[in-house]
């Protein structure tokens, strides 16, 4: 099947489609190597390698499921309808056909019902596009379940969860689903990724189980070094992430960019004056928390908030998860859920604050090229100019993810667990990469061979 078809007239924009192009290698960055590095590094030693490859294994079998069914099950004609709405419910129909946005046969070119421009480039830049989206999802849910996680039980579930989950969500706020029709907005995956992930996540946790007790109480990163350059491939390479996503290059993509740089910012010193405050030295891994709570908190909002509410998300975006992360990380449940990265903090949490607060902040001055199309402006009107309204919408939107994904994971790990053991035995998690891959992280040792030690 072709992805691209030949358009007459002078259909091709060379600057927007570079543009795109350019922004989803940026986000794909952001998982190999950004991840890969950033999770290599962040865990024990005995757990690099693995936690490594978890990433580049997900982006390679999202690729696939992706281009065979999952893009267009997430951007294209619906199968049910929501009653009362006349808008379709849940997944797109996997069609040759049809594509993002109501686009017209295989052609990136909105129907003219659609009230859009046309954008101009192919469908392959599209499918590209989004795919790096999906991709990043199990990768970043992944943080959670580091450590433990059997790596056969890991190759059945991104695939499943990418097509009966990720798919789900993706299609109902972005695709022409109930959400989106409804006027909730995620302008670049506040919820569609990183509400979705931290929640799937944090359920995965619960269902998989612990680490070893000796690893839960000492697991100090094996090369911080390495975490600090995959984060700041994550940092940067979110300029992809919400500049791409009014999908031409346009001043909003501008604005878009520079508020996610803002906010993360802000976040990252934010979350280091608190460590400060709290434990009278500044963490390193704090300030990547930190720098992670402020990208994600912006994207939903990124190109429909001003440079203040970028600077009001960042604070929030800090202090909020901080306070979950030290006072309800302590509780019984969070105790008894082992997440790993404390992603349901850094990004669950951080995503709540973003996708609520563009209800609040939404700018009605601030365009986002492909917004809800409720006015002729395409803009969002939040609370703080007078629309109420929008953060019950957004409330709406958390709480279909939320439930969906928390659901849906338990029920696909689950079966999965009825064909291949969701955890590696205690033997293996003893042991860590050498027991799994054959292979470890660093092999620095006389004359190149291992001499034994003890421990890890």
């Amino acid at each position: 099947m072709s992805i691209v078809q030949a358009l007459p007239g002078n259909w091709l924009d060379t600057g927007d489609n570079a543009w795109q192009l350019t922004s989803a290698t940026l986000v794909g960055l952001m998982s190999i190597p950004g991840l890969a590095l950033l999770y290599g590094g962040v865990v024990k030693k005995k757990w690099a390698i693995n936690s490594a490859f978890m990433v580049f294994y997900a982006f390679s079998a999202c690729l696939v499921v992706w281009v065979l069914w999952a893009y267009n099950m997430s951007f294209g004609k619906g199968w049910l309808v929501m009653p009362g709405t006349g808008g379709n419910f849940f997944l797109g129909h996997p069609s040759p056909t049809t594509s993002a946005y109501n686009m017209e046969k295989e052609a990136i070119i909105p129907s003219a019902a659609a009230g859009m421009p046309a954008l101009g480039y192919g469908m392959a830049t599209m499918v590209y596009f989004q795919f790096v989206f999906a991709a990043i999802t199990p990768i970043i849910l992944a943080g959670a379940i580091l450590g433990r996680m059997s790596f056969k039980a890991w190759v059945l579930f991104v695939p499943l969860w990418t097509t009966f989950i990720y798919s789900v969500g993706a299609y109902s706020l972005w695709g022409g689903g109930w959400l989106g029709q409804m006027g909730v907005v995620d302008y670049s995956g506040g919820y569609v990724i990183h509400l979705a992930s931290a929640f799937s996540g944090f359920t995965a946790a619960a269902v998989i189980g612990p680490r070893l007790a000796r690893d839960r109480e000492s697991f100090h990163p094996n090369s911080l070094l390495l975490a600090l350059g995959g984060a700041g491939l994550l940092w940067l390479g979110w300029s992809g992430f919400n500049g791409g996503d009014p999908f031409t290059v346009n001043v909003d993509a501008g604005a878009a960019v520079l508020n996610t740089h803002t906010a993360t910012a802000v976040a990252l010193l934010v979350w280091v004056i608190l460590d400060v405050l709290a434990y009278g030295k500044p963490s390193v891994l704090g300030a990547v928390n930190g720098m992670i709570t402020g990208l994600v908190a912006i994207t939903p909002a990124a190109g429909y908030v001003n440079g203040t509410g970028a600077i009001i998300l960042g604070v929030v975006a800090a202090a909020l998860p901080w306070m979950t992360w030290n006072w309800l990380g302590k509780t019984a449940l969070f105790r008894k859920v082992d997440d790993t990265l404390g992603v349901i903090h850094t990004h669950g949490v951080a995503a709540l604050v973003g996708g609520i607060g563009t209800g609040i902040l939404a700018d009605p001055g601030m365009i986002e090229y492909f917004a809800t199309g409720k006015d002729s402006a395409f803009s969002v009107t939040g609370w703080w100019y007078g629309n109420f309204h929008q953060v019950v919408l957004q409330l709406y939107g958390a709480a279909f993810i939320i439930v969906y994904n928390v659901v849906g994971t338990f029920i696909l790990l689950k079966i999965i667990g009825l064909f291949v053991k969701l955890r590696f035995d205690d033997e293996t998690l003893l042991i860590g990469d050498d027991a799994v891959h054959g292979e470890e992280a660093y092999a620095i040792f006389a004359d190149g061979q291992k001499i034994p030690v003890m421990g890890d």
